[in-house]
């Protein structure tokens, strides 16, 4: 038995689902902690309790033709980790009005701790459910117009791999991530993956499923494993700043200036929130874009440090090793694509 409790994921299903999408998604989540054990004869481990959910637990016709049973109503999930959206298989307006019974459900999904993600043409049942309203949002490029002209008021960033944005809810810290077209969706199980179990379990998945776990433009969801929900929404906005502009001088005092508090209670709310210090969390958001970097081609040291937000170079290697155990050359040497 494992030594903790999986996380709760929740599969979508609905007529005219890409088969593909759905099955892939429940095999991705599934296996994490599995077969990475049993090559290695290690214990299983299952890391997601993982269900498909339909209205009324109806079996599900995907667009493929493949009949999928559902494991349960969507109406008796009451609260769950992840939800999942898989791709629309089938025309997206007549899936999405066949599908209007789900809408009510997402809205109220939305409105507990839930992560909601996803893929491809799956936004749109997001966007129809008015949780994209004011956020960034990405789908399948070949859709990237008509998502435009039906829900002008969604960010669509359509050259985007994966997005993230914070919910709409007012009382509650879910996430909303979208991945674009096709094999994307690994990028973005990948990464939901790392924000639950770490970068070790999802290395494995990756290995596993003979997935390229470095392919497109991480940087904009780099710190999504840092920010742990919570509820202080001025602790957030703070985090928010950093993440956005690590790569500039950032000064305590500053950000306590920022939000109208003192220093003193700018780090104990911090502290209390967030289990670090604001320098701390300064210093971890550099570190992970480094690594990113570092992981996502050939960099020089000196130009990694200052893309990070650092002018002596040897403070920065001091500061990444602590947080590594290895130099940049050494840990570049051993996650690079280019070492692959």
């Amino acid at each position: 038995m494992p030594y903790f409790k999986p996380f709760k994921v929740i599969i979508i299903g609905f007529d005219g689902v890409l088969g593909s999408a759905l099955t892939g998604a429940l095999d991705l989540f599934s296996f994490t902690g599995v077969s990475w054990q049993r090559f290695l004869d290690e214990p299983v481990e299952p890391r997601f309790n993982v269900q498909i959910a339909s209205v009324g637990g109806v079996d599900i016709r995907c667009s493929n033709r493949l009949i999928m049973q559902a494991h349960c109503d969507i109406q008796d999930v009451a609260e769950c980790d992840l939800l999942l959206i898989p791709t629309i298989g089938d025309s997206i307006d007549k899936v999405l009005s066949r599908n209007a019974g789900l809408i009510p459900h997402l809205t109220r999904l939305a409105d507990t701790k839930s992560d909601i993600a996803s893929n491809c043409s799956g936004a749109f049942f997001l966007a129809k459910a008015g949780l994209l309203d004011g956020k960034v949002a990405t789908t399948h490029w070949g859709y990237a117009s008509k998502f435009k002209a039906d829900f002008p008021l969604v960010d669509l960033q359509e050259n985007q791999f994966v997005t993230h944005s914070k919910s709409n809810s007012t009382n509650l810290s879910g996430n909303i991530f979208c991945a674009a077209g096709g094999s994307a969706f690994y990028d973005l199980g990948l990464l939901l993956i790392e924000r639950y179990c770490g970068r070790e379990i999802s290395t494995q998945v990756a290995k596993t499923q003979i997935i390229d776990s470095k392919r497109g433009n991480q940087n904009s969801y780099t710190n999504v494993t840092l920010h742990k929900p919570h509820s202080d929404q001025l602790i957030k906005q703070v985090q928010e700043f950093i993440e956005e502009n690590f790569y500039q001088t950032i000064q305590v005092s500053k950000l306590a200036a920022m939000v109208n508090i003192t220093p003193r209670t700018l780090n104990r709310r911090f502290q209390s929130a967030v289990a670090m210090r604001p320098i701390e969390y300064i210093q971890a958001v550099r570190i992970e874009q480094a690594k990113r970097l570092l992981e996502l081609g050939d960099v020089t040291i000196k130009s990694l440090a200052e893309q990070v937000g650092y002018d002596d170079i040897s403070s920065f290697t001091r500061l990444f090793k602590r947080a590594t155990e290895l130099t940049p050359k050494e840990y570049q040497d051993k996650f690079s694509r280019l070492a692959i």
